[in-house]
């Protein structure tokens, strides 16, 4: 029998209505009571106002060409941290202590909240970050939410919840900015020591090669030309100084050799050889003005001897012309006593052979004088020689100390420079002249409660009232055997219906006919007129 009815056609939708008209009070009346319980049950949980607040990231007043920001931290990874600090215990419990939140309930309102009022708080607590209109994809401002069972004590809450974001993000940054300074200055104070190292290894090594540096390089070259022209010099000095050497030894050797003819008597030089050396001194003086001024110590000293001859020229005249007129006085028996040759002196002045043999030692001195000072100038060059020569190593042990010495620097004028701007930034952050949080919108006071929905639920225990009373009759129709229409009858018996017998009643079951039906049309208008208000009256009140 299951599967002839399984096998029946679908029903049309004047059999589905004539279902609905015959169980109307299965699908009205489940509806209403589901509706009437959850909607009245939906008044007895507690309301959750929410306050909002709007706070805009403010970037810092001065531009960033003077002073550089020394914190970058983005605003989503600065919420994150900053989130974590003010959602912590101790804040929490300290605010829930100040307002008086989260109640202990009893009863069955204990099982629907958390126990950890810290937990219920952070789970009415939201954070929503705002994209910039201008930049999409770029934060720049974000909004904090708060619920609460009041409107007002959603925003008093809310506006803590704001002062604390904004004085954690003043003492955040200026901590963020001191420690980075901190830590420059920590590192510039390394980087000096280094530096100063370097520096100390540079100054030794300058110290070890002194003279022998690449910068003293053409100085040396200078010097070095110098030392020569200065032995260039000395040379013909010694050159000339000898030549008069072999002329004074020339000339003793001739006096020595008179001297000794003589005996130990004076010896007059007769004008001619006066003037024969007085020829060779002029000849030698032309030498050296062609090689040296006459500001040289030998011309000056050649100029001197010529004017002494020159004297002496003159003297050995004159005392020839006094010792003439004296022999022509004497008496003639004793001119033979005179020697013939012998000047008669003045007293006191030297003999020319002294004179001679002095000038010989002047003159051996100065020799002797000249070639120490050509030894101590071969000596110099061969020095500077050294010097230039071992310049390409020097200047390579110098580039390989100089380097560190350079690099350490490098990083320490590097770090210098961090360390002002840093300095400037922390400055800037403790005028609270940096980065700042302003709010923009402040904690709202909510009119509407987020939750609960009464209209939501409403509508929701509706459709539930309605959906138990489809699911009761279409139960009863499937479990009820009985036949309603000639449809159903003829499924189940072969032979076809002849004649329909019509329901007969009398006029007293047509009254209570009439009676239930407007009873009934009045109770559902009733149930229809209670719904409706309790919907609107939700839709109000939230």
């Amino acid at each position: 029998m299951n599967d002839e009815l399984e096998d029946q056609p679908s029903r049309s939708f004047r059999e589905y209505w004539t279902i609905v008209r015959r169980r109307g009070w299965w699908i009205l009346l489940p509806s209403f009571a589901c509706w009437v319980v959850i909607w009245g049950g939906s008044w007895l949980l507690p309301n959750a106002y929410q306050s909002e607040a709007l706070i805009l990231v403010e970037q810092q007043k001065v531009p960033d060409q003077y002073v550089v920001p020394n914190v970058t931290v983005n605003l989503q990874d600065r919420l994150q941290s900053m989130t974590q600090q003010i959602l912590g215990r101790t804040r929490l419990q300290a605010t829930i202590n100040r307002f008086g939140l989260y109640p202990r309930h009893h009863g069955l309102f204990s099982m629907l909240k958390s126990k950890d009022p810290v937990d219920q708080m952070r789970n009415d607590i939201k954070i929503e970050l705002v994209e910039s209109p201008a930049h999409p994809g770029e934060l720049s401002a974000f909004k904090i939410s708060y619920s609460a069972r009041s409107p007002e004590l959603a925003k008093k809450v809310n506006g803590d919840l704001t002062s604390l974001f904004i004085e954690e993000n003043v003492k955040a940054q200026k901590q963020l900015s001191e420690n980075t300074t901190a830590f420059l200055e920590n590192e510039l104070t390394d980087a000096r020591a280094k530096m100063e190292e370097q520096e100390a290894k540079v100054a030794a090594f300058k110290e070890q090669h002194v003279g022998g540096l690449p910068s003293q390089q053409e100085s040396n070259v200078q010097i070095l030309a110098g030392v020569q022209s200065q032995l260039q010099n000395t040379q013909h000095a010694l050159d000339a100084a000898k030549q008069q050497k072999l002329y004074l030894e020339s000339l003793l050797q001739q006096y020595e050799a008179v001297q000794a003819n003589l005996g130990n008597g004076y010896l007059a030089m007769s004008p001619e050889t006066l003037n024969k050396e007085l020829t060779d001194l002029r000849v030698r003086l032309a030498l050296l003005r062609s090689q040296f001024t006459d500001d040289h110590p030998e011309v000056i000293s050649v100029k001197g001897q010529i004017d002494r001859l020159k004297k002496q020229i003159e003297d050995e005249i004159a005392t020839d012309d006094a010792a003439a007129k004296n022999f022509d006085s004497l008496d003639p028996t004793k001119r033979a006593t005179v020697p013939t040759e012998l000047p008669d002196l003045p007293p006191g002045s030297p003999t020319p052979m002294i004179q001679v043999q002095s000038q010989l030692k002047a003159n051996r001195l100065e020799i002797r004088n000249d070639e120490q000072h050509q030894k101590d100038l071969e000596a110099q060059i061969v020095a500077y020689q050294a010097r230039l020569n071992s310049a390409p190593q020097t200047e390579q042990a110098l580039a390989e100390v100089s380097r560190g010495y350079e690099e350490s620097k490098s990083n320490y004028d590097s770090l210098l420079q961090k360390q002002l701007q840093s300095q400037l930034a922390t400055s800037l952050e403790q005028r609270q002249q940096g980065e700042q949080f302003r709010v923009v919108d402040p904690p709202s006071l909510p009119d509407k409660p987020v939750a609960q929905n009464h209209f939501l639920i409403s509508l929701g225990g509706l459709v539930l009232g309605i959906a138990v009373g489809i699911g009761l009759v279409s139960f009863l129709e499937v479990t009820d055997a009985r036949i309603s229409e000639e449809k159903d009858l003829e499924g189940l018996v072969s032979a076809r219906v002849l004649v329909a017998i019509p329901r007969l009643s009398t006029p007293r079951e047509d009254h209570l006919h009439w009676v239930v039906m407007w009873a009934k049309l009045g109770a559902t208008a009733a149930m229809v007129f209670f719904i409706v208000l309790g919907n609107l009256y939700a839709y109000y009140k939230g």
